[in-house]
């Protein structure tokens, strides 16, 4: 029997799923496959191996993030002048030097440099590889790109835990030999990017739009910046996850248990993506990006309230639906607020400032971190409680024609 022959209707529905969407998926799998097999282990390896304090857990996931911020900036201007495969690539390079670091560390500080290496390669890859996702592709249908993208790329982050607690389990409770498995689908995910596909082959770009002012982001549009600074101030209560973690871990989850509970939450998150991307397509971007602060509000009130560790298995697929609600959906709005000549400058500021404000929310939430952390976790559920209220208001703004 014959195979149906694709209609016009169909291929224009299908049409966003380009083959640099496939393959910058499958190097994002694989990336994150070795970013997250290591990372539900290491606060607790940070302290209880290397003797590190919780509020040294927070600083260096914070600074981490902020190396990334500063590198994204740059990386969004040079992703709208040059090619952007170059920077893809060697951003991943450097996120598998860091893992190869990390494996070596005998002490904290070491693996603050090996996150820092990790992060400065995510800058650099970021923001090129944002741009190159929607390279073509309409307003109306970026949701859905960003949206499988986010499943692709946290479905790693489901493989990468199971895979560690396997090993765990069967290297007798050892940490330091999963960092080394961490490197090869590290490694792997580098070469991959080979085969994306740059229709930039020279070393500058011309645009066909009048050259910009000595700041490019002064040409940038009025709703594009409301819109960044409302989110920006978000995740100045958005601390990094490796403090939900070692909420976890306190409350008496074993490393076991908390890896375990760490999968859940990202095949939560992994299995809402492409739907809450499909849907702000759909909808609209704030609505849905709405929704996921209410996420967000729940999963730290709730690991903030909880005392039973069996009840971080029922808040932390919760939790899950935030990310699912607003990374890709984030980065679609924002994808959305400017032409097309302008999205390397601003997806660079936009995910930039987002890692600035989550540096200083790691060090603030460490710092008063006390003895279990619940005070820092219901300050931010609160926040985004009235965040997810204001928001759309807050962010009334219509969609830059590319």
């Amino acid at each position: 029997m014959s195979e149906p022959v694709p209609t016009p209707q169909t291929r224009r529905h299908s049409a966003w799923l380009t083959h640099n969407v496939k393959t910058l998926c499958g190097v994002s799998f694989l990336q994150d496959t070795a970013s997250e097999l290591l990372y539900p282990v290491l606060p607790i390896f940070l302290t209880t191996v290397l003797g590190a304090p919780p509020a040294a857990v927070g600083a260096i996931e914070g600074l981490a993030e902020g190396a990334a911020a500063v590198t994204k900036v740059a990386a969004g201007r040079l992703a709208d002048r040059f090619p952007r495969r170059p920077l893809i690539a060697t951003g991943y390079g450097l996120a598998a030097l860091g893992k190869l670091l990390v494996a070596l560390a005998t002490v904290w500080p070491l693996v603050l440099v090996a996150r820092v290496v990790d992060r400065l390669g995510k800058g650099l890859r970021s923001t090129p590889r944002d741009a190159l996702l929607v390279d073509g592709i309409p307003n109306g249908q970026r949701g859905k790109v960003f949206g499988l993208h986010r499943a692709a790329d946290t479905a790693g982050a489901v493989v990468g835990p199971l895979v560690g607690l396997a090993l765990y389990e069967a290297l007798d409770h050892h940490l330091r030999p999963l960092f080394w498995v961490a490197v090869v689908p590290a490694i792997a995910s580098v070469a991959l990017v080979a085969a994306v596909r740059d229709p930039r082959t020279h070393t500058t770009v011309d645009t066909g739009q009048p050259k910009p002012a000595h700041t490019p982001w002064r040409a940038l549009p009025r709703p594009y910046w409301r819109v960044l600074t409302a989110l920006t101030l978000f995740n100045l209560v958005n601390f990094p996850d490796a403090l939900l973690l070692l909420r976890a871990h306190d409350l008496g989850l074993s490393t076991a248990g908390v890896v375990g509970a760490y999968a859940v939450y990202n095949a939560s998150y992994a299995a809402l993506s492409y739907p809450a991307g499909a849907l702000s397509d759909r909808l609209s971007h704030p609505l849905v990006f709405a929704a996921g602060l209410l996420f967000f509000a729940t999963g730290y009130l709730g690991l903030g309230l909880i005392h039973a560790p069996w009840l971080v298995f029922v808040v932390l697929p919760l939790y899950g639906g935030f990310n699912a609600c607003t990374d890709g959906v984030g980065k679609a709005w924002i994808s959305g607020l400017v032409p097309d000549h302008q999205q390397g400058t601003a997806q660079g500021l936009y995910q930039g400032a987002i890692g600035a404000a989550v540096l200083l929310a790691g060090l603030w939430a460490g710092l008063a971190w006390g003895a279990d952390g619940h005070l820092p976790l219901l300050i931010s559920g609160a926040v985004a409680l009235a965040l997810a209220a204001a928001l759309p208001a807050l962010t009334r703004a219509r969609t830059a024609t590319p």
